[in-house]
């Protein structure tokens, strides 16, 4: 079996991602993305989506981002389409790059949740960096990581969803700082002056933030026997 990572990220594309612009326009959530690369210019694709609970929209020409078109509506969901010519950057395109599919994406509240599969951990942490390179917010929502070699499949899953941003600050920046190493790049109080909040401060949120982790591991473990 692979040692793959399955990931779920958040991302507020800003202007950048037609289908999240449409969904924001129209109120309404997009689910069942598909994009059709054209043959003769491969630089070129269509993007179909549809937004639910917006039976009024073809009839009533809604306030439509430019090149987005209503192509058939169902009632209760109207069916949009688009042509790419790769210079509007979505996050779609980005997690692309790095040969991962995406595997499910919604758009909801603004937000666009892209689910795919990463081969390793290396390819996973320089994704979400090019991601936050080039969107104004990411954030990575799930993780399943598949352990290969193992008889029972034993699956881990971390639902970031449950640290607050602190927590999750907290985490991110004793990594980056290489306050979990060995040996240690950074103490406790290094990586309090990084984030400018104080040391017992600090050491609140990690600790919360590692309780949280350690709980779900943990219980998967138990769960997977």
């Amino acid at each position: 079996m692979g040692t793959g990572i399955r990931a779920e990220v958040r991302v507020e594309p800003g202007a950048t991602c037609l289908v999240a612009r449409t969904a924001a326009r129209t109120g309404t959530q997009s689910r069942a993305v598909r994009k059709s690369v054209n043959a003769d210019a491969p630089d070129r694709s269509t993007v179909e989506f549809m937004l639910e609970g917006n039976d009024c929209a073809v009839d009533a020409g809604a306030d439509l981002p430019d090149g987005v078109d209503p192509v058939f509506d169902y009632g209760d969901t109207t069916v949009y389409r688009y042509t790419s010519d790769g210079t509007d950057r979505c996050p779609c395109d980005c997690i692309e790059t790095y040969d991962c599919p995406i595997a499910d994406r919604y758009v909801r509240d603004g937000s666009v949740f892209l689910t795919f599969h990463a081969p390793d951990v290396g390819t996973l942490q320089d994704l979400v960096a090019d991601l936050r390179e080039t969107f104004p917010a990411v954030d990575v929502q799930r993780l399943l990581r598949s352990e290969g070699g193992r008889d029972d499949h034993d699956f881990v899953f971390v639902d970031r969803g449950a640290l607050t941003a602190r927590q999750r600050e907290a985490l991110r920046s004793a990594h980056e700082l290489g306050y979990f190493d060995h040996p240690k790049r950074a103490n406790a109080g290094d990586v309090a002056e990084a984030m400018g909040i104080s040391r017992p401060t600090f050491s609140e949120h990690l600790a919360a933030a590692q309780s949280k982790v350690l709980d779900a591991l943990l219980a998967e473990s138990a769960t997977n026997g």
